[in-house]
């Protein structure tokens, strides 16, 4: 007799609990006016369920903790910075790993070396930090995402490929030689965690070495989209991720990574390269900015803690759990009629706020203001990912809008059960049926670059102080 159990139950036992409380609606009042209505601005612990991010975030396994006890913490050739070494040359086939303590850092090192003032960095979609490091290094990042992923409703199995017909007409338009890397994010964050396919890397690759121009791949998930090629793609299905994983960076030249992400660490990040040039300059700035090339800003049982969660990040067990997590969540927000990105990603579910919210304008950031509302009614943080993180103000006082307005409900790793989901579900469902009421928000402060992090913002019709 053969048993196929239609529930999938988490890969894992639960060995430590950390108590959370659910705060009153007064208390979450005074915590959105105290944070100027800035979710990133709340504390912790007056947050129910933490859908911020799932950047450092996660669970740790007793491999991981059991590797932390092992840290060997020398300033220069720590033991645990070869057993992470040979970890990501394993997954990678990168011949030189330059460690950091986290993916932005990663990034700041790579392209303040590469890059002058006029360059383009192409990318399918290129997230926050990303960005802000392009431009700070005076370079331009742009954006070459597929037609399907600006429609959140049209389903594709591959919504973060690159269009590569786009590629191509930025290097003739711009010229190879102002092109000095092309970037793929991996799954596409800001595109609503959808993946890659293998060939889309496969194309995107063989135009970059045709021009002579780098591809590095943004692996921050790169076990997730590993797992939605082995799904989806024809010809995969009896491979493994990690198989799927090695082909994907057999086919770039460097990536960046945080390893918050599919590294199951609290923090960490690596940049890894086969150009031996480019890594002695990264190496060299590693060592002013981060720490030595051994540690670049780590401590040595963190190091550990990523070699080994590299490999769980790819355990098919953990992967089919978590991306059936996140379609579990989708599928009822859909059967309900809110218009999210579909399919659902590898990380999270994208409300997409401006669909469930067409009397708010961009101007008056809607998916603002329906992660403040989610968390004034439920205790819930998200995340905005609209006009609020990439609208660009003009010099007149007006702003160019996001292409989509998006509420990431972002899942850590290994974190919540199944009641939590159900939970989130009964407070969206509210909400859903309650948008009428929502009112958009304005900006009364905000900092130069990456506002999104640390702006003010008013409810309209309310008076804030500026500062």
């Amino acid at each position: 007799m053969a048993f196929h159990p239609q529930t999938i139950i988490e890969p894992f036992r639960i060995k430590m609990v950390e108590p959370i409380t659910a705060t009153q609606p007064a208390d979450r009042e005074a915590a959105l006016r105290e944070a100027h209505y800035n979710l990133f601005q709340i504390p912790a612990e007056k947050v129910l369920i933490d859908l911020l991010t799932d950047s450092g975030t996660g669970a740790m396994s007793t491999e991981q903790w059991s590797g932390m006890l092992r840290g060997d913490e020398s300033y220069a050739g720590s033991r645990s910075f070869y057993k992470l070494e040979a970890a990501v040359k394993d997954i990678t086939g990168f011949h030189h790993i330059i460690p950091t303590h986290q993916g932005r850092a990663a990034e700041r090192i790579l392209f303040s070396t590469i890059c002058r003032p006029g360059d383009v960095i192409p990318s399918n979609t290129h997230f926050d930090t990303t960005r802000a490091n392009i431009e700070a290094a005076g370079a331009e990042a742009r954006d070459l995402a597929i037609a399907e992923a600006h429609h959140p409703a049209v389903i594709h199995p591959f919504k973060g490929n690159m269009d590569v017909d786009l590629l191509q007409q930025t290097i003739a338009e711009v010229g190879a030689e102002h092109i000095p890397v092309c970037m793929l994010t991996i799954t596409n964050n800001s595109g609503g965690g959808q993946p890659v396919s293998m060939e889309n890397v496969r194309a995107v690759s063989a135009i970059c070495h045709a021009h002579n121009i780098p591809l590095f791949i943004d692996a921050c998930r790169f076990a997730e989209n590993a797992w939605f090629i082995k799904q989806r793609e024809p010809g995969y299905a009896d491979h493994t991720p990690l198989e799927i994983a090695r082909e994907l960076f057999r086919l770039a030249d460097g990536c960046t990574m945080s390893a918050k992400k599919d590294g199951m660490a609290n923090i960490g990040g690596f940049l890894a390269m086969q150009q031996d040039e480019w890594a002695a300059r990264c190496q060299n700035l590693l060592i002013l900015t981060e720490g030595f090339t051994t540690y670049g800003g780590l401590a040595g049982y963190d190091m550990e803690a990523i070699a080994v969660g590299l490999y769980e990040a790819l355990h098919e067990d953990y992967l089919r759990y978590r991306i059936r997590t996140v379609a579990y969540l989708g599928d009822k927000l859909i059967a309900a009629g809110i218009p999210i990105v579909q399919p659902t990603g590898g990380h999270a579910v994208y409300l997409d706020a401006g669909a469930l919210l067409p009397h708010i304008p961009s101007a008056q950031y809607p998916a603002q203001a329906l992660c403040v509302e989610l968390y004034r009614l439920a205790g819930v943080r998200a995340v905005e990912i609209g006009s609020v993180m990439f609208g660009r103000p003009r010099a007149d006082g007006s702003e160019d809008a996001a292409p989509l307005e998006l509420v990431r409900l972002t899942f850590p790793r290994r974190v919540y059960t199944q009641s939590h989901v159900d939970y989130l579900t009964e407070a969206l469902l509210y909400l859903g049926a309650h948008t009428a009421t929502i009112r958009g928000l304005r900006i009364t402060w905000q900092a130069p670059a990456l506002r999104h992090f640390t702006a003010h913002f008013a409810p309209l019709g309310v008076e804030a102080a500026i500062g």
